[in-house]
C-alpha cells in the first residue's frame, strides 16, 4: 500500500512536475503576507471588523455634517443666529413643532432655529477635539521619546514634569482659566460675545492638550526606553547615525500603533469634555453654537420641549460610543497581543 508521499511523486512524475513544486505553491500561498509590514497587517485586520466599519461610516457622516453645515442650513433655508421671536409666547416656549421650514423646531426664548444650530454645533466640537488630539500627541510623543532615549537629567525633568501635570486637578484649572483669559482682554462686561467666545475656544483647545499629554508621554517613555536597547537601534547608533535620525527613522515607526490608539482614544473623550465643559457654563457661549451649550440652554424647557434636548444629547452619546468602539479597534488591531 503506497505511503501519501509516494503517491505525490507518482503524481508528480506522470505529469511531469516535480513534486516539490505542489509544495513551494502551497507555501507561496501562505507566505503571500509575509512581506507586509505592521501597519499594513493591522489595516487589513481593521477592515475586516464590521462594527469597526460602520462606526467609521458614523464619524464621516458627523465629520461631513460639520463641514457641509452651511450647505445643510442653506437647504433648510435657516441660519443659527437669526431670531424667531413672534414663535414663541410670553412664557419663552415654541408655539411650533418641527415643520418643513423649521425641520426641528426653534429654540425656546430667543426662536433659533434647532437643526442650523445642531448641525454648526459639530463644528466646535469635533474642532477642539481634534486640535487637542494632534497637539497633544505630538507634544506627548516628543517628549516621551526624549525622556526614554537620552535618560539621565532630561528623563528626571521631563518624568517630574509629566508627574507635576497629572497631579493638577483637571475641572479646577478648567473653570479657573477661562475667567483668567478673558481678564486679558478688557472688562467681560464690555468686549463682545464674538471676542469672548473666541477666547473661550482657544481656552478650552489648551485645557485639553495641556493635560492629556502626559500620559501619552509616559507610555512613549517605556516603550523608547525598552527599543532603544534593541539591536537595530544599537546598530544605528555605533554607525554614527544622528539622533535626530535615530529618533524619527528608526524609532518612530514602530510607535505607529500607540499613536493611533492615542489619537482614536482621544477624540471621544475631548468631545465629551468640551460638550461638558460647555454645560458647567465655561465652555463656549453665544454666538457660537455648540452641543454642550444647546444641552445647558435645553435643560429647563425639557418637559415642553425635550426634542431640544434629546437631539444633542443623541447626537454625542452616538459619536462618542463610535469612536469609542472604533478606539477599541483599532488598539485591537494594532495590538500584537490580540492578532490571530
Amino acid at each position: 500500500m503506497q505511503s501519501a508521499d509516494e503517491a505525490i511523486v507518482e503524481s508528480s512524475a506522470s505529469s511531469g512536475a516535480p513534486a516539490t513544486g505542489t509544495r513551494r505553491g502551497r507555501r507561496g500561498k501562505k507566505d503571500n503576507t509575509s512581506g507586509k509590514s505592521p501597519t499594513q497587517i493591522a489595516w487589513a485586520r481593521l477592515k475586516k471588523d464590521r462594527v469597526a466599519m460602520v462606526c467609521a461610516v458614523i464619524v464621516v457622516f458627523f465629520v461631513l455634517m460639520a463641514l457641509l453645515a452651511p450647505v445643510l442650513a442653506g437647504i433648510e433655508g435657516q441660519d443659527p443666529s437669526t431670531q424667531h421671536s413672534n414663535l414663541v409666547d410670553t412664557d419663552g416656549f415654541p408655539t411650533i413643532g418641527p415643520n418643513s421650514e423649521h425641520w426641528l423646531g426653534v429654540t425656546p426664548r430667543i426662536g433659533r432655529d434647532v437643526f442650523a444650530r445642531f448641525v454648526y454645533g459639530a463644528r466646535p466640537s469635533l474642532a477642539i477635539a481634534t486640535l487637542a488630539s494632534v497637539i497633544s500627541t505630538a507634544i506627548g510623543l516628543v517628549m516621551g521619546m526624549l525622556a526614554g532615549f537620552f535618560g539621565g537629567w532630561v528623563d528626571r525633568v521631563i518624568s517630574w514634569l509629566i508627574d507635576f501635570v497629572l497631579s493638577l486637578p483637571f475641572l479646577l484649572f478648567a473653570i479657573a482659566i477661562v475667567p483668567i483669559a478673558q481678564s486679558w482682554f478688557g472688562n467681560p462686561f464690555t468686549i463682545s460675545q464674538s471676542t469672548i467666545s473666541t477666547v473661550r475656544f482657544f481656552s478650552l483647545l489648551f485645557v485639553l492638550f495641556f493635560f492629556f499629554w502626559a500620559g501619552l508621554a509616559r507610555l512613549v517613555r517605556g516603550e523608547v526606553l525598552a527599543m532603544r536597547e534593541r539591536e537595530f537601534v544599537q546598530a544605528a547608533r555605533a554607525l554614527g547615525v544622528p539622533t535626530r535620525r535615530v529618533l524619527f527613522k528608526e524609532m518612530l515607526p514602530n510607535l505607529i500603533g500607540i499613536i493611533m490608539v492615542s489619537l482614536t482614544t482621544a477624540i471621544p473623550g475631548f468631545i465629551a469634555a468640551e460638550a461638558g465643559l460647555s454645560y458647567l457654563g465655561v465652555g463656549l457661549v453665544d454666538p457660537t453654537p455648540s452641543w454642550g451649550g444647546m444641552v445647558a440652554d435645553a435643560q429647563n424647557y425639557f418637559q415642553a420641549d425635550p426634542l431640544y434636548l434629546w437631539v444633542p444629547v443623541g447626537a454625542l452619546a452616538t459619536l462618542v460610543l463610535a469612536l469609542s468602539l472604533l478606539g477599541d479597534a483599532v488598539n485591537d488591531a494594532f495590538n500584537p497581543n490580540t492578532r490571530r
